[in-house]
Parts: structure tokens; C-alpha cells; sequence
């Protein structure tokens, strides 16, 4: 059973690319975090990460650390 999960969110707040690469560096850091791609046009982020290591709340609390808010997106 693999524990690596893959979520996207919808992102509010952010202003600019640099924005995106400031979420992309804070959530590369997280142990457990095995991919991350922001993506300021469509206000998206998507994170690939192991559940055993990482914990949602851990990584939606990392995005809003840097005053942005995290919704996931269900599909």
C-alpha cells in the first residue's frame, strides 16, 4: 500500500509569480513533500507528498504561514 497521495489546491491572495515560487520554497522544506507546482495564473498548487511523513493539515498551515488561503480541491 503506497502512502504518496497527490492533492491540488485552489490558492487565494496570491499577487504574482514570485508569490507561487514563495509557496513552491515552503512546502519543498516540509519533510515528506516529494513534488510541489504552483501555479499563479490558474491560482492552483498541486502537492505530491507521503502521508506518513506530512500531514494535510501540516501543508494547507505552511501556505497560510505565508498569508495565503489554501482550499483543496476536490475532484
Amino acid at each position: 500500500m503506497t502512502s504518496i497521495v497527490k492533492k491540488k489546491f485552489n490558492i487565494e491572495d496570491m499577487d504574482c509569480v514570485s508569490c507561487a515560487m514563495n509557496i513552491d520554497f515552503e512546502l519543498e522544506d516540509l519533510e515528506g513533500v516529494k513534488s510541489v507546482k504552483t501555479n499563479y495564473a490558474k491560482q492552483t498548487c498541486e502537492v505530491e507528498y507521503d502521508e506518513r511523513r506530512v500531514k494535510l493539515e501540516d501543508i494547507i498551515r505552511a501556505i497560510e504561514k505565508l498569508g495565503y488561503k489554501a482550499i483543496l480541491d476536490y475532484p
